[in-house]
């Protein structure tokens, strides 16, 4: 993913804050980063000053917010001329353990409805207020960037396709509550195996989703939306349920 693709996707995830609850809502926002792999393991997150003027925080509750993923191990503060605060890889294969944490408390099937419920509300909202010039262009990029993923990268770049689809919507509501399901789906997909196949048939649906959109058909979007989703789902229900 090229910095102005994963730079994109910050914009979509980080809003400012409401005052009262500056603290949570910043830690919610970036913990949906991490869990995105907006940021992927091993690179730096924003400045401070940067995080703050996205959040519309103060530098000393985003060093709070930061201690806190630094104390639970998601991130790490590096000193010096190239230091920062770099997101801390995930394991390759976490252990059953691992996934059993990540997934506790986690209602499967809520989460799914509610995934297709915006998934393809986003998808007819595109298609029937139409992308043209750079929103198109943006569609398209994050398409293009799936095409080329490798294996290991492939859900990041995936997650990236569907944020900015759910941005072009035009709903700062849906896109934030997309961000925070797709988050929860996004563990519960990291405790089943990248199936290859299932990958290819993903990528056609997904080419033939931005082409519905950018055609203006609307029915066709909604409907290869929520095949999509239905495909994922039955992946998911058949490991863990």
């Amino acid at each position: 993913m090229s910095h102005a693709d994963a730079d994109g996707g910050l914009a979509t995830v980080l809003r400012p804050v409401r005052a009262g609850n500056g603290f949570e809502e910043a830690l919610e926002q970036i913990l949906q980063v991490v869990r995105l792999g907006l940021v992927p393991g091993g690179e730096r997150l924003p400045s401070e000053r940067e995080l703050a003027d996205r959040l519309g925080i103060s530098r000393v509750t985003l060093r709070e917010v930061l201690k806190v993923l630094q104390d639970q191990g998601l991130v790490e503060s590096r000193r010096g001329r190239y230091g920062g605060t770099f997101v801390r890889p995930r394991p390759e294969a976490p252990g059953e353990d691992e996934l059993r944490r990540r997934i506790r408390g986690v209602d499967v099937e809520d989460a799914l409805r509610f995934r297709e419920v915006l998934e393809v509300g986003a998808a007819g909202l595109c298609a029937a207020e139409g992308l043209a010039g750079e929103r198109a262009g943006r569609l398209r990029a994050a398409l293009a960037d799936t095409h080329d993923a490798p294996l290991a990268d492939y859900r990041r770049r995936d997650t990236f396709l569907h944020l900015t689809l759910a941005e072009l919507s035009g709903s700062p509501t849906l896109t934030a509550q997309y961000a925070a399901v797709r988050a929860t789906v996004n563990d519960l997909l990291d405790c089943i195996p990248l199936l290859v196949r299932n990958l290819e048939h993903s990528q056609r649906q997904h080419t033939a989703l931005v082409e519905a959109v950018l055609d203006g058909d609307a029915d066709a979007a909604r409907e290869i939306s929520r095949e999509h989703c239905a495909g994922t789902a039955a992946l998911l229900r058949g490991f863990l349920t």
